[in-house]
């Protein structure tokens, strides 16, 4: 299994042999260093935590500065033979390579029912006033005696959710920078960390 970390840097689109264009994702992607093997033995399953990025050494505790002083630790379930102090770059991926890419979706803050799930509102006419994006009757009467119901969708927080995007393709690699174009959409702003599994 092939796995990476990166921070998102920006969308463009790059054009391939036959001369279409593909709208991809920049990533900056790696080196992370293996800082933990997990096995079945002493962990009960397997696994490789990888650090990401770099962190003013005073900044970090004493209990993480046995990993170094990196700004993530993430975890992937492996069994690779990968020791501690290894390196994985971007050369890991290549061209064509499939791939499942993780990440914190944009926050939007607290946000109505029209935006936040979809709902039409309510009618532009026949004496509404100020109710076009209203969430309407919430159903609370007999059915629910009385009381809302769970799970009840209203208005609220929106986005900052741990997002997987499934089946992406890695469109082209750059190992000298650091750089993987992955085609499509990826959750979150610049500089979001992403996780990216082969």
């Amino acid at each position: 299994m092939k796995f990476i970390l990166g921070t998102k840097v920006n969308m463009t689109q790059v054009f391939d042999d036959k001369g279409l264009v593909h709208p991809v994702t920049v990533l900056k992607a790696g080196p992370v260093v293996v800082t933990q093997v997990k096995n079945t033995n002493t962990d009960g399953y397997n696994a490789v935590q990888v650090g990401f990025g770099n962190r003013n050494p005073k900044n970090v505790s004493k209990a993480l500065k046995t990993k170094g002083s990196f700004m993530w630790l993430k975890e992937f379930k492996s069994d690779s033979e990968l020791k501690v102090g290894d390196s994985i770059d971007a050369s890991t991926f290549a061209p064509g390579d499939k791939v499942a890419v993780s990440a914190i979706s944009k926050g939007k803050g607290f946000q109505g029912v029209v935006k936040r799930h979809g709902f039409h509102g309510g009618p532009r006419s026949h004496g509404q006033k100020h109710s076009e994006r209203e969430p309407g009757s919430i159903g609370g009467g007999g059915r629910d005696g009385g009381r809302v119901a769970k799970g009840k969708r209203m208005a609220g927080r929106m986005g900052g959710d741990r997002i997987t995007t499934k089946n992406l393709t890695v469109v082209s690699v750059k190992p000298e920078t650091g750089e993987l174009f992955i085609r499509g959409a990826i959750p979150g702003r610049r500089g979001t960390l992403v996780e990216v599994r082969g």
